[in-house]
């Protein structure tokens, strides 16, 4: 299973600020030390947020940080919101218009495999995950 780049950003930022939780970090300093785009990575943050996972504050001393404590965040949630757009395979989503449908034989497979894989990700939290940069290689 490949996860979205959206996804794959967000569990970046989600990490990085599990291991300073009590601080908020802005979208541009996350994209600056992890070199991706500081618009996308705002997107993601704006869905993290929306799902109750992060909190966000405007101004001076804002950005973003946790809503909750990082053993209270299950991977399976993270996944599940970030790539609440994403079907699978044509068929999980709407708008199907494969051929195979009516008979086919390896939806309810997948299914099961996409379910095994976030019951997976549920079993383990942020807290089993968090990420602690190399303070020589980020830069002021």
């Amino acid at each position: 299973m490949r996860l979205t780049s959206f996804t794959d950003y967000g569990l970046r930022a989600l990490m990085r600020m599990a291991a300073n939780p009590e601080r908020a970090f802005s979208t541009a300093e996350l994209a600056q030390e992890f070199e991706i785009s500081r618009n996308h990575l705002a997107k993601v943050i704006s869905a993290l947020a929306g799902a109750g996972i992060v909190r966000t504050r405007r101004g001076g001393g804002g950005g973003a940080s946790l809503a909750q404590p990082a053993e209270n965040i299950r991977l399976g949630k993270i996944v599940r919101v970030l790539e609440a757009d994403q079907a699978l395979v044509e068929c999980f989503g709407p708008g199907n218009t494969c051929v195979l449908t009516p008979r086919c034989r390896l939806k309810s497979r997948l299914a099961r495999a996409e379910a095994a894989f976030l019951s997976d990700l549920d079993q383990s939290t942020l807290a089993d995950c968090i990420y602690r940069p190399n303070t020589d290689r980020i830069q002021p």
